[in-house]
């Protein structure tokens, strides 16, 4: 597993880490025990970086990241976010909720100082409300926190949110299917020494390529009730693609996955191909699927010949739905 740095953190994390919405809940059924296996064989295999959220589960992932962290005497890098427990009303950014919110973290986490806290997706109008970021300089000030970021729906408000000189990180969805990040923004967030964090890079599972036309999903998964937006961005699930669309382009690009590697470990290393990335967390719900998360890291850097397959495809399929809405 190689590392790389944390924008102005000044942190070295795993290029690979965990993402620990599924393990939380809106992914279907979970076990607490196969999801703390999960966690200890992504370390066991050199993962450094976890990311959760105050509400994913209502804290049953921060708290399954504090058993892990109780078990384990690795240097472990912990990100979390709040901001979704109230209304998405930027009168309800205040110091006092977002200190709040916080300290609830702490204590599912275990932790006296929290390494990375993140604005969840926050309104738009958040971001031209300096009294929200000066709220954050506050809480890195408390000690409560060492950093601060923002997690992102739009390329707009990411470009926005770099503009405040203390903003460490920006979460972002970017993968095959969402590569608009690649243009201005990441670029951006190198000259102001931002660390960018990779989500949904596997497109919910549309790019491991184990999905049909006729997949379901149970009714307490995203990829069922979030199919249209009705709970949150529709952005999130499947990254916006249609599912069906989505299933027709996967069909192509196994063709391009290399001798015994999987698409997802393809599409994560064509995630790792860009510098500007310090870290991508994909899910895992199983040992089996942290470590297949973790060997990508080992792979060759694509074949200029794939790069640009995969580049085609993105622009003549998946581009005219998703790329001008995030």
């Amino acid at each position: 597993m190689r590392s790389r740095r944390l924008g102005k953190t000044d942190q070295i994390v795993s290029e690979v880490g965990f993402g620990a919405w599924a393990i939380g809940g809106s992914w279907g059924q979970t076990d607490d025990d196969e999801s703390l296996a999960a966690m200890h064989a992504a370390v066991d295999a050199g993962i450094t970086f976890f990311d959760t959220a105050d509400v994913y589960g209502d804290g049953r992932s921060e708290r399954l990241i504090a058993r892990l962290l109780r078990e384990r005497d690795e240097d472990i890098f912990v990100a979390t976010k709040f901001g979704r427990r109230a209304p998405l009303d930027v009168a309800q950014y205040t110091y006092d909720n977002l200190r709040g919110w916080l300290e609830r973290s702490r204590e599912n986490l275990g932790v006296d100082t929290v390494d990375l806290v993140q604005l969840h997706c926050p309104p738009w109008e958040t971001y031209y409300t300096p009294a929200v970021f000066d709220a954050c300089d506050r809480l890195v000030d408390d000690g409560l926190v060492r950093a601060y970021g923002v997690s992102v729906s739009k390329v707009e408000e990411a470009l926005k949110a770099i503009e405040y000189p203390n903003v460490a990180t920006v979460q972002i969805i970017f993968n095959i299917f969402r590569q608009r990040p690649a243009e201005l923004f990441f670029e951006q967030a190198r000259m102001r020494d931002v660390g960018v964090i990779a989500r949904v890079p596997l497109a919910s599972g549309l790019l491991t390529g184990k999905f049909s036309r006729d997949s379901s999903f149970s009714s307490d998964d995203h990829r069922s009730f979030n199919r249209n937006g009705e709970q949150f961005d529709v952005g999130e699930t499947f990254a916006g693609v249609d599912f069906e669309r989505g299933v027709e382009v996967v069909e192509e690009l196994k063709g391009l996955v290399p001798e015994g590697a999987t698409l997802a470990q393809l599409a994560l290393r064509w995630i790792l191909g860009f510098e500007a990335v310090s870290t991508v967390i994909p899910g895992a719900k199983s040992p089996e699927q942290a470590r297949a998360n973790a060997a990508a890291a080992a792979l060759p850097p694509l074949e200029d010949e794939t790069l640009r397959t995969i580049g085609g495809l993105y622009r003549e399929r998946i581009a005219p739905q998703v790329h001008h809405r995030w």
